[in-house]
């Protein structure tokens, strides 16, 4: 594809995406602009009822862990089986998203501080803005990043 067609595809994506009744409240999120807000409307659906909750739209997009127990034996592991464009769109989602909102990045900072690696703290990151996701927009309201990220108390 050509500079030019990319352009006039990106161009008439934001068009049709802004006219969307839920392209207001889906922009509202740190980090996501209409081309990822577009591609994640289009992978989850604009059906309020397609998922029951929350943990539904993670395990799909395959930001839910998978924990394998057994006896004393006890794992976390990444979800494979996953939405993979929903997936790929969500870690870009998070990555942007880190320099966006200062809540989205002391959230990575301290998944980090834990000990989790840069994808699996993008991983995790991800997860929270679905649960997010998969609500504001079911009410009708925008994201507020001070309900959604608490931010930790200044030490003095």
């Amino acid at each position: 594809m050509s500079g030019v067609a990319e352009q006039d595809l990106a161009a008439a994506v934001e068009e049709v995406f802004a006219k969307h009744p839920s392209s207001d409240v889906i922009t509202s999120f740190p980090g996501l602009g209409p081309l990822v807000g577009a591609r994640l409307l289009a992978e989850l659906g604009d059906d309020p009822t397609r998922f029951s909750d929350a943990r539904a739209v993670k395990a799909y997009a395959g930001a839910a862990p998978v924990t394998r127990a057994s006896g004393r034996s006890h794992r976390v592991m990444a979800r494979r089986v996953k939405n993979q464009r929903l997936a790929a769109a969500g870690y870009v989602w998070a990555f942007a998203a880190l320099r966006a909102a200062p809540g989205v990045r002391a959230h990575y900072d301290r998944r980090r501080a834990v000990g989790d690696t840069h994808i699996a703290a993008l991983r995790h990151l991800f997860n929270r803005l679905l649960g997010c996701l998969h609500h504001c927009p079911r009410s009708a309201t925008n994201y507020q990043e001070s309900s959604a990220f608490v931010l930790p108390a200044a030490s003095s």
